[in-house]
């Protein structure tokens, strides 16, 4: 009963086999084999437009090598207080942006409103240089509440961005999730709304170790090749990213493993909340579900051998927790069996009866 992360899980069969098989042979380095070409184009055909994509290893690289492409001296990145670039990448994109600041802002669910962005841009005038000036918007896809931007929704903070003349970047770490979750193209889920760079995640949803940055309009990505070369995230070896991908976008694989770690998620999310004493905070929008349970239920069902992390409830849940509960993260994956679920939801209501 693994639902620690998506992280701690393999990879696809497909992605397994694609990788194999680009091992044998020979084929020109740093991208410029004809997988990696191949790839390029897939990209292109996912997205409904021509688009400009780098291969990196992490999500961190992805995302702090995008929002270096759009830095300025004193320059300042509004982001949600908890996205994972201002909680979790170790100051990985104020280094590559060259002391590029993160001004976060507060949100429900985990997400960005429009008058809030504005707001914070606002306190930024041109005029006064004492205070740096703004240079890029990032939303996190899925978001750290495990929430999805509808299309709606990304279009009126692109609107502000774009208006303050500041490029919105988008942090796709779970990006299958959401397009799977809110039933939407790609295209929709991106560019169509305003997005223009995007770090397209693979790891979570069935790569080894697949990363990509995309520009939706390939002029603004010239000189970015230099960022990912001075970070050291410019592979020898290209084709073994570009075979994980090759595989991950042949037949919509990437959405069908998204979809089923939805469905993983809707399902143990239903369960726990027909459980006496648990409370589901957020209807699951993708893989992630966050819940109160019992501080009894917490160590029995770890006895049991299920793995996943205690969080922090704050703007997740309303209602104070008493001493005898404590607020979990339940992370499902392409690899999550129903059955799995099952005996999860069955320990916690033995623990409750």
């Amino acid at each position: 009963m693994i639902f620690a992360s998506d992280n701690w899980m393999g990879a696809s069969d497909r992605v397994a086999a694609a990788l194999v098989e680009a091992a044998a042979g020979h084929a020109p380095a740093y991208g410029n084999d004809p997988l990696t070409a191949s790839v390029e184009a897939a990209f292109t055909r996912v997205f409904e437009r021509e688009v400009a994509v780098f291969f990196v290893a992490t999500g961190t690289a992805a995302n702090a090598l995008s929002l270096a492409q759009f830095a300025k001296p004193g320059g300042v990145v509004f982001c949600h207080r908890d996205a994972h670039i201002a909680v979790d990448e170790c100051g990985a994109p104020e280094f590559f942006g060259g002391g590029s600041r993160l001004h976060r802002i507060d949100g429900p669910g985990g997400k960005l409103l429009p008058a809030d962005l504005a707001a914070a841009i606002a306190a930024y005038p041109a005029e006064a240089i004492h205070h740096g000036q703004p240079a890029a918007v990032s939303i996190s896809q899925l978001t750290e509440a495990g929430t999805a931007y509808a299309p709606a929704e990304i279009a009126a903070l692109a609107a502000v961005a774009h208006a303050a003349g500041l490029p919105l970047h988008m942090d796709g770490a779970r990006f299958g999730n959401a397009v799977a979750g809110l039933g939407v193209t790609p295209a929709e889920a991106s560019w169509r709304s305003g997005v223009d760079v995007l770090s397209f995640g693979g790891s979570k949803n069935g790569c080894f170790a697949a990363e990509a940055v995309i520009f939706f309009d390939p002029a603004r990505a010239r000189g970015f090749e230099f960022h990912r070369k001075r970070a050291g995230q410019l592979f020898s070896k290209s084709r073994f990213v570009s075979a994980q991908f090759s595989a991950y976008l042949e037949g919509d694989h990437w959405l069908a493993m998204a979809t089923h770690a939805n469905a993983m998620a809707r399902r143990l999310a239903a369960s726990i909340a027909a459980v006496a004493g648990a409370v589901v905070a957020l209807r699951p929008d993708g893989n992630e579900v966050f819940a109160a349970i019992s501080k009894a239920a917490d160590a029995r069902l770890r006895e049991a051998g299920a793995v996943y992390y205690e969080w922090p409830p704050a703007g997740l849940i309303a209602a104070p927790l008493d001493n005898e509960m404590i607020f979990v993260r339940l992370v499902t994956s392409f690899r999550t069996q129903p059955d799995e679920v099952d005996r999860f939801v069955q320990t916690l209501s033995a623990i409750d009866a």
